[in-house]
């Protein structure tokens, strides 16, 4: 036994003078999983949103060790929750990201670049990763991989049929002049023209419409850019201060419900639902509902450009979620994460509960899609935007709090007529960068 260890420490000692490290074995994919002894998994979701209870469902029905222990809340409130449950002493194994940048700088995320490695996920489509990714220099688009996507959503505008068609609308608009010219007719034929929400719990839903409306006028470059924390970027530009005007008009035109500071977004969907407003601006993860409440009655596209011809564009990002990095069961949480994109039925119940493109591994077939399904909509609109290369990240990811503190104050006064346009984005920008500075 003795002269085995002395065999080890020259080996050892041999391979160090000639610059050879002895290393830990990396990650494998075989070596990841959930075991077969109990496992709890502790995931922290978003209220409102069924996919990632339908998928640890099933997770469960396939893996039987494996339970959950669930807690969830509203968007705004995980904004400010997430620094205190990742740094806490029994932070989550799965929990949803409002943003991840300063965590990720912070070291409260896991690093999943070994995952990466193990799963093959950097063989995934590029895009899918990249805005994940967190580079040295604390920018996004790039670098170490510190979340996943459950699914990859787009936005856009749903319509109710019967009311478009009542104001005229015989197919989407093909420009920001006639969407307007739509609104205007709604608000003469006694239709309330846009449902969205405005409450501080749900966070502000008119940060939707602004952000098509920036795309719609300007190029959604320096969007990303400002997303993505880039040197001098600024959402502070002449082309969103238009944008911004727009809004402003639209507010002061009464297209929006006269009590939306306090509308939640769960109450909006179901106002939409039971027919009030002909556009409501939101995410494809809303089909399920949709359809169940509006079956055959809603349509959806995505904003059109300002310009004749140009091309249209619209937020399109993963509904990410990352480990903590002390998380205690994080190996089974990386194994969910992959399990998601690649598992038959876990890919179908992220069409069909999800609405969205479910990611994965290229050349996996699309789940199938039920007839008249407002989901074969926006799949078509994601593929248009896929091809343009005009997907956008959600302006409020930009800062862990920016929406809780930027865009949902500055738009709810901005509805309550102190807040102008200019004013608008000169109070976010300077909240941003002290954000950046802290």
């Amino acid at each position: 036994m003795k002269r085995l260890f002395y065999l080890i420490l020259t080996t050892a000692a041999v391979l160090a003078i000639f610059g050879i490290a002895l290393q830990a074995p990396k990650v494998t994919a075989q070596a990841v999983d959930c075991g077969t002894e109990p496992v709890t998994l502790r995931g922290y979701f978003e209220t409102g949103f069924d996919l990632p209870f339908r998928l640890a469902e099933e997770f469960t029905n396939q893996f039987p060790n494996v339970t959950w222990d669930i807690s969830q809340d509203q968007f705004a409130n995980l904004i400010n929750a997430t620094p205190r449950l990742l740094s806490g002493d029994n932070p989550p194994d799965l929990i949803r990201l409002p943003t991840m940048v300063s965590f990720a700088n912070q070291g409260l995320l896991k690093n999943l670049d070994e995952y990466a490695e193990a799963f093959g996920w950097n063989d995934w489509p590029v895009p899918q990763l990249n805005q994940n990714r967190v580079a040295e220099d604390g920018t996004r688009g790039s670098g170490s991989l510190f979340a996943m996507g459950l699914n990859y959503s787009l936005t856009g505008i749903f319509y109710n049929k019967e009311q478009a068609a009542q104001i005229g609308m015989t197919e989407p608009p093909a420009t920001l002049a006639e969407f307007e010219a739509l609104l205007a007719a709604a608000k003469d034929a006694g239709l309330l023209p846009i449902m969205q929400w405005g409450s501080a719990q749900s966070g502000m839903g008119l940060a939707f419409p602004l952000q098509a409306l920036m795309a719609s006028v300007g190029s959604v470059d320096p969007i990303n850019d400002w997303i993505f924390q880039k040197p001098g970027a600024t959402i502070d530009t002449p082309e969103n201060l238009v944008a911004a005007q727009h809004l402003a008009d639209w507010i002061a035109n009464g297209y929006f419900p006269e009590d939306i500071n306090a509308i939640e977004y769960t109450d909006a969907n179901a106002r939409f639902g039971e027919g009030e407003g002909v556009f409501i601006f939101n995410g494809d993860w809303q089909n399920a509902a949709y359809d169940a409440t509006m079956a055959g009655n809603v349509g959806f596209f995505v904003m059109p450009s300002a310009e004749e011809g140009g091309a249209p564009a619209a937020m399109s990002a993963p509904l990410t979620f990352g480990i903590a990095a002390n998380a205690a069961n994080a190996d089974c949480a990386a194994f969910f994460l992959n399990w998601v994109g690649s598992n038959e039925t876990a890919r179908q119940i992220g069409v069909d509960v999800g609405g969205s493109n479910p990611g994965g591994p290229s050349g996996l077939p699309m789940p199938e899609v039920a007839e008249g399904s407002i989901t074969i909509e926006t799949l078509a609109a994601g593929s248009v935007i896929g091809e343009a290369g005009t997907s956008m990240d959600f302006i409020a990811n930009a800062t862990s709090a920016i929406f809780a503190q930027g865009w949902t104050p500055e738009l709810q006064k901005m509805v309550g007529g102190r807040q102008d346009a200019a004013g608008l984005l000169q109070a976010v920008q300077a909240e941003y960068e002290r954000q950046l500075s802290e």
